[in-house]
């Protein structure tokens, strides 16, 4: 079983992994919670360059390709070998966030980052990809009390330093590629507590692996 996890800056992915990974141990799932970039030794790398926030002149091609290379080697290292092994998968962000973020947000070509996508994954798509939906100024503003309690505005921030527009059309995006293929997302309301979004996570997975 592999689950992704999607959504606009602050729309509390993190919580909702942890959460949902406690759900299936207790049903003795042997369960991997993983992350994109940063799930592997080489995306430790390409992370800290992706979103530090004093990287504010990256070319949009040269952050695809980064972004490429992470999930390849996540994909081939990480990911393939635990479904293998029978494990349940739960991945923060795959490349429905490249879709959003580098296609709908920096105006790439969606058609052409599908393609790059089926590319870099060897055609591994998600049973279930849950986008936690919520208006991006309520995340955002999540998101930067989050990076500040932690003193990651720098480290962390690239994203969250952007326009309000950017992550609009992100937003916007996952909500259009949740239109276009109803099977596999999940779109949940994440503007409320942990625990009620969450009733909404474990159902809409519940209801798509039955």
């Amino acid at each position: 079983m592999f689950v992704t996890f999607e959504g606009v800056e602050g729309a509390g992915k993190s919580t909702q992994i942890a959460l949902a990974e406690d759900w299936l141990r207790s049903q003795g799932r042997d369960t991997l919670v993983t992350r994109q970039p940063g799930g592997c030794a080489l995306g430790v790398e390409l992370r800290r360059i992706l979103l530090d926030a004093r990287n504010t002149h990256l070319d949009p091609m040269a952050e695809l390709f980064m972004y490429l290379a992470d999930r390849a080697q996540h994909v081939a290292q990480v990911i393939r070998p635990a479904l293998a092994a029978g494990k349940a998968v739960l991945c923060d962000r795959y490349h429905d966030s490249t879709v959003a973020y580098q296609g709908y947000g920096r105006g790439l070509d969606v058609a052409r980052l599908t393609d790059l996508g089926r590319m870099a994954t060897g055609g591994l798509a998600p049973d279930v990809t849950v986008v936690l939906d919520l208006p991006v100024a309520l995340g955002l503003g999540r998101a930067r009390g989050r990076n500040a309690a932690a003193g990651a505005c720098q480290s962390e921030g690239r994203f969250e330093a952007l326009e309000t527009d950017f992550h609009e059309r992100v937003r916007q995006g996952f909500l259009a590629m949740a239109e276009s293929e109803p099977g596999r997302f999940a779109v949940v309301d994440a503007s409320g507590s942990p625990d009620e979004v969450f009733a909404l996570v474990r159902s809409a997975i519940a209801a798509r692996l039955a």
